[in-house]
């Protein structure tokens, strides 16, 4: 992820480049349908299959199956058997492999989260034009499902395989007391679905985790996949403000990943996360991994989180007023000041190695 984009191409090379990205656009859109419309899923299950036939498998109209099938052939996504056959007899599959990508929910590599995450971006976009314009914000609620069930499908692999195994071994004194007697209290802001709160408990069996949240949704399908993962009985999902007094050093260890770059007042989040633990306590913050100073062009994972930023994390951080205005692009020194900002006296950028993410220890 480190391709950067030359200054200043000539017109042709730049027509020539948006015309790439408006059909890279265009396969994740049809990725998307394949998803939500468990065609991909289909194939996987029941192997090669038809127009005809996956469209009986799925409950769909044949002739939109047909043309999706051809589209995801001639893209380079699935494979078709028969080319030259007629179009009801042609017979297309899932090549090897590639479940991981496309079916496989736990998979480090899996991409449909990106596309329903895409699409939630673009839901909005009137009142993302009318943002721009009046300096207002777009509630996270107008973004739907699409980016909420997104964006915690593409977390949900790192939290199964590298939370518990990686990241909270990193700071080794709280990876140990999670382990012991008495059971330890860990506090999860901004827990969305809930998967990050599920991880620990199911990796750390004596732990209690209180998730909070302030949408609706995400609180009430994160206690429904609490249940399913069999975990209700020592996590559990609040509409709460983190900041309730009531809350103060109640916590062993508080977390907070991927989301105090999209708060209207993240030195307050991050100074009621200080409270939670006491001033002895620890607080791990996740967040974006950017390029410490602005550069222009830059590399493929900058130009990821910039068009996040516009699109959805800057919009969602307008809505409070008086606003910190972060957005997506997060730069250490920023997350630095708004720590010292909320009082703690250390911030430690742990030696965790990942492509899109920074890991801080908050600490005093």
């Amino acid at each position: 992820m480190s391709t950067t984009v030359q200054a200043a191409a000539s017109p042709d090379a730049l027509a020539e480049r948006l015309f790439g990205a408006l059909i890279g656009a265009m396969d994740l859109f049809s990725v998307y349908l394949g998803d939500r419309l468990g065609y991909y899923w289909a194939l996987a299950g029941a192997g090669p299959a038809s127009s005809d036939e996956l469209a009986r498998r799925t409950g769909t109209a044949e002739r939109y199956a047909r043309e999706w099938l051809e589209q995801q052939a001639v893209t380079g996504i699935l494979t078709v058997e028969n080319p030259a056959a007629a179009p009801l007899d042609r017979r297309y599959h899932l090549p090897d492999g590639y479940e991981a990508v496309l079916v496989d929910p736990d998979s480090l590599s899996t991409m449909t989260p990106s596309a329903q995450i895409l699409a939630g971006c673009v839901k909005p976009l009137p009142q993302l034009l009318d943002a721009f314009r009046t300096g207002g914000g777009v509630p996270y609620a107008d973004y739907g499902a699409d980016l909420t069930e997104g964006q915690a499908g593409g977390t949900r692999p790192q939290f199964l395989h590298q939370l518990a195994q990686d990241w909270l071994p990193a700071i080794p004194d709280i990876h140990a007391r999670l382990l012991v007697d008495p059971p330890a209290r860990v506090a999860d802001i901004g827990m969305g679905l809930g998967w990050s709160s599920i991880a620990i408990a199911k990796a750390y069996p004596k732990v209690n985790v209180d998730g909070f949240d302030l949408d609706d949704a995400s609180v009430r399908d994160a206690r429904a996949n609490a249940d399913t993962a069999g975990v209700s009985d020592r996590v559990q999902f609040h509409i709460q403000d983190a900041g309730d007094p009531a809350l103060a050093g109640r916590y062993d260890f508080a977390l907070a990943i991927e989301c105090i770059h999209d708060m209207s007042d993240p030195v307050s989040v991050l100074r009621a996360m200080r409270r939670l633990v006491g001033e002895d306590g620890t607080v791990l913050i996740v967040d974006e991994k950017v390029a410490d100073h602005f550069t222009a062009p830059s590399d493929d994972v900058e130009r990821f989180m910039y068009g996040f930023s516009i699109l959805h994390c800057l919009p969602v951080g307008m809505v409070e007023q008086p606003s910190a205005a972060t957005g997506t692009v997060i730069r250490s020194e920023t997350m630095r000041r708004y720590a010292t900002d909320a009082g703690f006296t250390a911030v430690e950028v742990l030696p965790v190695e990942h492509d899109f993410f920074r890991f801080y220890r908050l600490t005093g």
